[in-house]
């Protein structure tokens, strides 16, 4: 088995982000600022916010948090659209009321929406790519092979999907309702899931020398666990990211380079 870590790329990706941070406050005067709004007091989310805190620490980007009820969302994303000093913004999701989402996320200025959710974006969404840049990180080359993403969400499935097929990959994308079984799966070289559902993909459903993305979170007996079940790690064969330190830490990078791209962008144009 072959492990796709993550947390070994990201190291050499901040290092580099910390010097470009450097480069902006030193020869810009330009102190990259994230604004996180959340909306749900849960000890999962505010473990997410702290780790996005912890590496704007380490890279010397300011984070500030912006703890609010649903119903003030809207004022607070008018307010941070407005302040010069901040040059990203996201919205901790999931909201409260799933139905304003779309709305919420759209209302981010598109050259501030660094998580890239916003209908308008000008970034590729942190999460794609992240798992983007961990292929390439080691040496997965896409061309020639059948990809098959496992969900067709806002966050992974969905912008993971068009950005490689703009690319012209061969991707094949199944919703959380599509039939994923042994049938259907075998025939892919690369399995790309974020559905948040465990144990989805089993042993069976994987071809022999197969490369396994495990993009989801999903909470079961209060542990987080993906969508990958056991008995696909106990195989030898695969190419296949850890149960922790796969994606993750890369989608905080992506975030960050996204809110460093967004500051160079208010750098240049002063």
């Amino acid at each position: 088995m072959k492990l796709l870590s993550g947390t070994e790329l990201a190291g050499y990706i901040k290092e580099r982000q910390a010097k470009q941070v450097r480069n902006l406050r030193q020869s810009w005067n330009v102190r990259p600022k994230l604004a996180i709004i959340q909306t749900i007091d849960s000890a999962v989310i505010d473990t997410y916010v702290r780790l996005k805190q912890a590496y704007g620490d380490d890279i010397l980007v300011d984070v500030e948090v912006h703890k609010i009820t649903q119903a003030d969302i809207f004022t607070t994303i008018d307010e941070l659209n407005g302040d010069d000093s901040v040059h990203g913004i996201i919205i901790q999701l999931p909201l409260e009321n799933t139905d304003e989402t779309v709305r919420a996320v759209n209302s981010v200025d598109p050259a501030k929406d660094v998580d890239g959710l916003n209908e308008k974006t000008t970034f590729t969404p942190a999460t794609p790519l992240a798992i983007d840049w961990l292929l390439a990180g080691f040496s997965v080359d896409l061309a020639q092979k059948k990809i098959a993403i496992v969900g067709r969400g806002r966050l992974v499935g969905a912008p993971l999907a068009k950005l490689w097929q703009d690319q012209n990959q061969d991707v094949t994308v199944f919703d959380k309702t599509s039939d994923v079984s042994a049938q259907h799966m075998q025939q892919y070289d690369i399995i790309v899931t974020a559905v948040g559902k465990p144990n989805l993909i089993s042993s069976e459903d994987v071809q022999i020398g197969a490369v396994v993305i495990d993009a989801a979170t999903s909470s079961e007996n209060g542990k987080i666990v993906g969508d990958v079940a056991p008995d696909v790690r106990q195989r030898d064969d695969l190419t296949i990211t850890p149960e922790k330190g796969g994606v993750g830490p890369l989608t905080v990078a992506a975030l960050f380079d996204n809110l460093i791209t967004a500051a160079r962008r208010v750098a240049d144009a002063s």
